[in-house]
């Protein structure tokens, strides 16, 4: 996993994608118990097309060129498979400014604060999200005033109001 994240710092020294932050199951297990989980979750900005697109297309032909090749819908990073998340709503966007700078062992990364996992949960709406959601109440510390500026930042307060009642 560390040498992952060297190559994703590499890939964002170099101008491949902008900022990333880890998210998902694995973002979720920097706060309450390890989710059962087959990949890495990487939300990105990606830089924007000369036509304002966002593409994956340049970050795919970086990793080949490092000897990384696409397996289903992710990469195979030093036998990580990584699924790369682009930033598509003001809610990722958020979350990913506001990511934590942690290390991972001996290397810089970024993971998703724990009341922006719990919002893109809840924006999402899978069983699985209302599963974790559950586990963050329970095991996580989360910022009761923080998650509910969240949620009415972006929409989400009555969502959450139903998930909760």
């Amino acid at each position: 996993m560390e040498r992952t994240l060297q190559i994703l710092n590499e890939l964002e020294r170099e101008g491949v994608l902008g900022r990333y932050a880890i998210g998902g199951a694995m973002g979720a297990t920097f706060y309450v118990e390890p989710l059962l989980t087959f990949d890495l979750d990487v939300f990105v900005i990606l830089p924007e097309t000369a036509g304002g697109l966002l593409t994956l297309a340049p970050l795919y032909a970086a990793l080949r060129q490092h000897g990384y090749a696409e397996e289903g819908d992710c990469v195979n990073i030093e036998g990580v498979p990584v699924q790369f998340l682009p930033a598509f709503n003001s809610l990722l966007e958020e979350a990913l400014a506001e990511a934590r700078e942690i290390f991972y062992e001996q290397t810089p990364t970024r993971v998703l604060r724990a009341e922006h996992l719990v919002a893109i949960c809840v924006q999402t709406g899978r069983d699985k999200d209302r599963q974790r959601v559950r586990l963050f109440l329970d095991e996580a510390t989360l910022d009761p005033a923080a998650l509910d500026a969240v949620f009415a930042r972006h929409n989400l307060t009555e969502k959450w109001k139903q998930w909760t009642n």
